[in-house]
Parts: C-alpha cells; structure tokens; sequence
C-alpha cells in the first residue's frame, strides 16, 4: 500500500534574491512524498506566479489526487491530472526516486543517462545598482556569474561588473525586462563586456522581434519554453533554451525536452527556482546534456534540506543518495 503526503515548506534566502519583476527574502515550495513498504521517495518543486501558479493552489490540487497517488499512480499517469506543471514536477521526481530505491538502482541509470560528474554552475547576481552589483560579483569569486538585468541602465551595469571581474564568465538574464527598441544597445553591450548568452531578453509575447535579429550573442528562451511541445514556436528566435522542471512539468517531460532541443539544434541551459537541494539534485542528471548549468538555488539559501548537494565553490557534486535518486 502506498502512502502520500503533500506539504509547504519555506527556506529564508540569503539576504535579498531581486529579479526585474520583483524582490523575496524566502523560498516558498511543495514537498510531495510518497511511501511503499520500507521505501520512500520525495520531490520539490516551486510554484511559480508568473505561470499563474502558487503553494496554495499546489497543495489542494495535489491532494485532490491522493486517492489516484495512493492507488498505483505513475509517471505516465502525471500528464493526465490536470495539475499546475511545479505540482507536477514534485510527484515526477517523488516518483522516480521511490522507483529508484525500490530497484536498488540510482534515478540516472533507470533513464538511460551517463552517470553524473562533478560540473561548475552559474552563481546569481541579483539586480541592483551598478556599482552595488559590481561588488557582490568580485566578492563571489565565482568563474561563472549570472546577471539578473532588466533595466534601461543596463549597460552600466555590465561595464561595471566587467571591470570588477575581468576573468569571470558571464551570462546576463533580463526576465523579460527589456523593449525590442533598447535590444540592439543592450545586445551590443553585452557582446563588448564578453557575455556569452543572454536569458529572455523580451516578454514572451513579444519575442517575434527576435525573428531575423543578427546577434553576436546566443539569446536564450526561458519565460518563452515549457514543455517539448513549445519548441517549435522558438525555432528562428532562439539559439538555446532554458529547461527548468517546474516548467516543463518534471524530469520525465525536461528529459524528452532536452533530447528534442538537440535534434532542433537549440544549446541547453539547465535551470531552476530558487529552491533547495531536493530540487536541484533531479535537474543536476540533465547536466551532461546541457552546455550551461544553472543550479545555484541552494548557494543562495541560508538554510537548506538534510544531506544537501555538495558545493566546493561553485563546482557542484552529484546528489548523494541520501538526499534523492
């Protein structure tokens, strides 16, 4: 028989995380767990206002399914349910992990993955002033720096952080906060401080304006990609994508996401929330597919799960099978 159980759980950040659409001192997520027998398997998953979704929502929409979870629920059964895609995601890791300890097995080589490596992960920069921005950069001391942006000042902001960080990789992540008519500058900009990819630079409903552009930079989806079902609508846009499983619903759905990214010719960045390690460590068996890693959610928590994800700087290791998979 098996049992389940959905929660709210909140893990306080580090100081401020601030996007342009807004600031949070607290990670807020949905921890499903599911038992049978002596084996137990859980999933986090972070539900997303953008996306018109929120705990609340998640909780009782999860819980409306127990009865159907209880009875034999599968990973191919998680589509049909109707559920938001973060709700989603928690039973799709839940799942895979209970499959993984009742096989003896780990989650990477049920799928059919390489067996995961150590791997540098981007480390985010908050948007903030200039100068205040600069300094939280040179004081990370991280090789690969991701730069929340999204304002008409913009390129003041990367001259800065460039200067304070002559060696530092950079990818730039706008969230939709800049126009079609302030893109050429903000590209150009991008392109003299070395940025080597940059994150929705458009609201998604607007990014036809992408169509055509001629770019140095790679421009990557991210409020514009969900499930492997949207990649169509990017070809033209987009040189890459941005998988994160809240979007696309959990690691089954991001797995087939990525494999059809590929064969469209589209990079790979793997994301995510702001969450804990139980959120990252499914996310983290895309890593071989993906040419850019951005899993830092736990380097930005003050406080994080039991048997977290081991960060040496910002070089992340495989989950250990403690925490999941």
């Amino acid at each position: 028989m098996r049992s389940f159980s959905v929660s709210a759980d909140v893990f306080p950040i580090a100081g401020r995380f601030t996007i342009s659409r807004g600031s949070k001192t607290e990670a807020h997520v949905i921890t499903v767990r599911l038992s049978e027998g002596a084996h137990h398997g859980w999933g986090e998953a972070v539900p997303y206002a953008r996306y018109g979704e929120s705990v609340d929502q998640a909780l009782v929409t999860v819980a409306d399914e127990q009865a159907f979870a209880v009875a034999g629920l599968a990973r191919a059964d998680i589509p049909t349910l109707g559920l938001p895609m973060a709700a989603r995601n928690a039973l799709d890791c839940a799942l895979w992990d209970l499959e993984a300890k009742q096989q003896g097995r780990r989650v990477w080589q049920l799928a059919g993955l390489p067996e995961p490596r150590p791997v540098i992960t981007a480390y985010t920069i908050s948007l903030d002033e200039p100068a205040a921005m600069a300094r939280a950069a040179a004081a990370s001391g991280r090789p690969l720096l991701k730069l929340k942006l999204g304002r008409p000042d913009d390129d003041q902001r990367l001259a800065a952080i460039r200067r304070a960080c002559p060696q530092a990789r950079l990818i730039v992540d706008a969230n939709e906060g800049w126009q079609d008519e302030l893109l050429p500058r903000m590209l150009a900009a991008c392109e003299a401080s070395g940025v080597e990819l940059v994150e929705q630079p458009l609201p998604a409903a607007a990014d036809d304006a992408l169509l055509g552009l001629e770019r140095r930079v790679m421009i990557c989806a991210d409020e514009s990609a969900h499930g492997p079902d949207s990649l169509s609508r990017l070809m033209g846009k987009y040189d890459a994508v941005n998988i994160k499983l809240d979007k696309t619903g959990g690691l089954t759905p991001a797995l087939a996401m990525a494999h059809a990214a590929r064969a469209r010719g589209l990079k790979i960045m793997v994301g995510c929330m702001v969450g804990s390690s139980l959120a990252m460590a499914p996310a983290s068996l895309l890593s071989p597919l993906a040419e850019f890693v951005d899993l830092d959610g736990p380097l930005l928590l003050a406080a994080d799960r039991d048997h977290p994800l081991r960060y040496d700087g910002s070089l992340m290791y495989p989950p250990p099978p403690l925490l999941w998979g």
